[in-house]
């Protein structure tokens, strides 16, 4: 223990203790002054985010403009992990032929498949059948019990372009929910923690 010489010596060190405190105070508001900021800034990152993701479902007429290719049931055309641009504007006909994502009643993902068949009725309605390019038999069976066409209501959207496997980090994400759960905090915690130069 350090034993000061004299009194001068004890009235420095007594006055220099308020001083350091008030130190310590400023630079504990500063950081939280750059906390502040910094969750500002993460709320404004993921705020931007979902206005471009709303913009985007409004241009394109989706309610999921872009999705990720989740199994090998559409190749050659589209692979595991590719990465598809859609629209889905009503007053566009539904062809043969044309790459289709549609959602059926039971299921949570959609699913990405080809038009093999139209069927259109006297009043206009049309309703078509799905098969998958790499499947050996039609998409009946994945229809809701009873179900042997889809309806336009169905229909999510329809592939207008890909990027090939830049979906991969989904799919990961999906299947290893832990490696997910550390990404997003390793990113949340950059944006929070990192400093403006």
């Amino acid at each position: 223990r350090a034993v000061s010489g004299s009194r001068a010596h004890r009235g420095a060190a007594r006055a220099a203790l308020p001083a350091a405190m008030d130190l310590f105070g400023d630079l504990r508001r500063m950081n939280k002054r750059q906390l502040y900021y910094q969750v500002l800034n993460f709320a404004m990152i993921v705020s931007s985010a979902l206005m471009i993701w709303k913009g985007l479902i409004v241009i394109t007429g989706s309610e999921s403009p872009i999705v990720v290719v989740l199994s090998g049931s559409m190749e050659p055309a589209f692979h595991r992990g590719d990465l598809l641009f859609l629209t889905n504007f009503h007053d566009d006909p539904i062809r043969a032929g044309e790459i289709v994502v549609f959602k059926v009643e039971g299921r949570d993902i959609p699913i990405v498949h080809r038009v093999i068949k139209i069927h259109e009725r006297e009043n206009g309605n049309i309703k078509f059948l799905t098969k998958g390019d790499n499947n050996e038999v039609d998409d009946r069976g994945l229809y809701k019990e009873g179900q042997n066409w889809l309806e336009k209501k169905d229909v999510v959207g329809r592939a207008r372009g890909f990027l090939p496997y830049v979906g991969m980090v989904t799919i990961i994400m999906n299947d290893y929910p832990k490696f997910k759960y550390a990404l997003l905090a390793v990113m949340g915690a950059y944006v929070l923690l990192k400093r403006e130069s």
